[in-house]
């Protein structure tokens, strides 16, 4: 599920709007046709007990959308928010080098994503290595003009983060 509303609808002929929302009936019926059978009562069980939170229904639950993360062309019409004045970014060790030298940058993501607390950071860095947190100086940031959404899962998103605002790792 997460491939096909992030990444890659068409792995299963899906349709997403501009904002990133499917039908909620069309994904259940095509990820039958490729081997997930699930009822709706399973999908809002996923939905309701991620930990991440990485997925949202709109009010009738009748759209379903990835809250953040895509590597499509979507608008998920976030506004821009003053954030907390600092962030917290994991990563793996093996990339601190790179990140020194030419920041946090998004890669095929939209956005460079954030957190507002250490330990979540710690749990996204060791998805990659051996973990390490970096401070952002979000306040410095966004004095800077640059800006901040925070997603419905609340993560904090942004373009990049330059190697001047990260205070230490």
């Amino acid at each position: 599920m997460s491939l096909v509303l992030r990444h890659a609808p068409e792995k299963i002929g899906l349709d997403l709007d501009d904002a990133g929302w499917a039908e909620v009936d069309e994904l259940l019926k095509k990820m039958a046709t490729k081997g997930v059978d699930i009822d709706f009562e399973r999908l809002n069980q996923v939905v309701e007990t991620n930990d991440k939170k990485r997925y949202a229904f709109n009010e009738d639950k009748t759209k379903i959308r990835a809250s953040q993360g895509h590597s499509i062309n979507v608008d998920l019409q976030f506004s821009p928010q003053q954030p907390p004045e600092i962030l917290y970014h994991g990563t793996a060790t093996k990339h601190l080098g790179s990140i020194f030298e030419k920041g946090i940058i998004k890669g095929k993501r939209r956005h460079v994503h954030l957190s507002a607390d250490t330990e979540t950071a710690v749990k996204v860095g060791q998805r990659h290595g051996k973990p390490v947190v970096l401070y952002i100086d979000a306040k410095a940031m966004y004095e800077a003009g640059i800006e901040f959404y925070l997603s419905e899962n609340k993560v904090w998103l942004t373009n990049v983060v330059l190697p001047e605002y990260i205070l230490k790792a």
